[in-house]
């Protein structure tokens, strides 16, 4: 597919950029869904991962001039066995490269909106140096994230520890241009936030809408297209009762007001609309990045 897509909305550019692919547990990604099931819609390998992509958004607002960058990927720190057990593969398709396909750079983005700060989501918002120093990637945006979110990121319990790690978070512990921010913010008009716990506490999914089409970015609860079902929850969500409720309120939402949602992991389609069929939803996977301006 075409990694590198533009599309209007309201007042809003939108880019996409692919910050890079890898692998994760077939098992961990689909939970308690067998198997026999989950792989009739994608292969996996010897290892039993299954490939995904790491799909940022780039939106130019028209209105206040700001460059707003939604989550940024795994980052350039990873050593050679993470890069091994995740099967990493940033060699074509990397932040640095999708910014500079669009002809911006790191200092041009005004924004860093982040999901959560699970490692594949916010590990591209601090880089290792030429000195193998840490340092912010984007040291002249404003970067923010639920204030409920950063308490559960430096206070993580034991199980969802390993998402966060420790060189992604720290640098942003005194770094003055984070904010925490409520669920009730709104970034200007078009841009707001939906917030969701079942996944990590907190985790909150921009919403674009000119009053007519509105986009929802997945983030991690909606991964990939595969998880449209109910049931079809990831055994990495902390509060997986709570996703089901979740992705029923929203799932509902998006089939009657025909919300675009845009897909951060799934590794061939980036954006879907819902279908509802007597309360059985189902992904029309045939709608394209910016098929609302067509």
């Amino acid at each position: 597919m075409n990694e590198y897509q533009q599309a209007p909305l309201g007042h809003f550019t939108l880019y996409t950029i692919q910050t890079g692919y890898f692998r994760l547990d077939g098992g961990a990604m689909f939970g308690v869904v067998p198997k026999t099931l989950w792989s009739r819609g994608i292969d996996c390998d010897d290892k039993n991962r299954i490939p995904m992509g790491m799909r940022s958004l780039l939106i130019k607002s028209e209105k206040t001039d700001r460059l707003y960058l939604i989550d940024t990927g795994i980052g350039n720190k990873a050593d050679e066995k993470f890069r091994k057990i995740y099967d990493m593969d940033d060699e074509e398709y990397n932040l640095d490269a999708g910014l500079a396909h669009w002809g911006f750079s790191k200092d041009d983005v005004t924004d860093v909106v982040f999901t959560h700060l699970h490692f594949d989501h916010g590990g591209g918002a601090v880089t290792k140096n030429d000195d193998l120093e840490l340092e912010i990637t984007f040291p002249n945006a404003q970067h923010w994230v639920q204030e409920k979110h950063w308490e559960t990121a430096i206070n993580p319990n034991v199980r969802e520890k390993a998402s966060y790690l420790r060189e992604n978070i720290e640098p942003l512990k005194t770094f003055d241009k984070l904010n925490k921010i409520q669920p009730d913010h709104e970034f200007e008009p078009g841009f707001t936030l939906e917030i969701v716990n079942g996944h990590t506490i907190a985790q909150q999914l921009p919403k674009l809408s000119d009053g007519q089409t509105t986009l929802l970015y997945g983030a991690d609860l909606l991964p990939t297209h595969l998880h449209i079902p109910i049931p079809w929850v990831m055994g990495y969500d902390m509060y997986p009762a709570t996703t089901l409720e979740e992705k029923a309120e929203i799932l509902e939402r998006a089939a009657d007001e025909n919300w675009f949602i845009f897909l951060e992991h799934d590794y061939n389609v980036d954006t879907i609309q819902i279908t509802n069929e007597k309360g059985r939803y189902t992904a029309n996977t045939s709608a394209s990045f910016g098929e609302w301006n067509q």
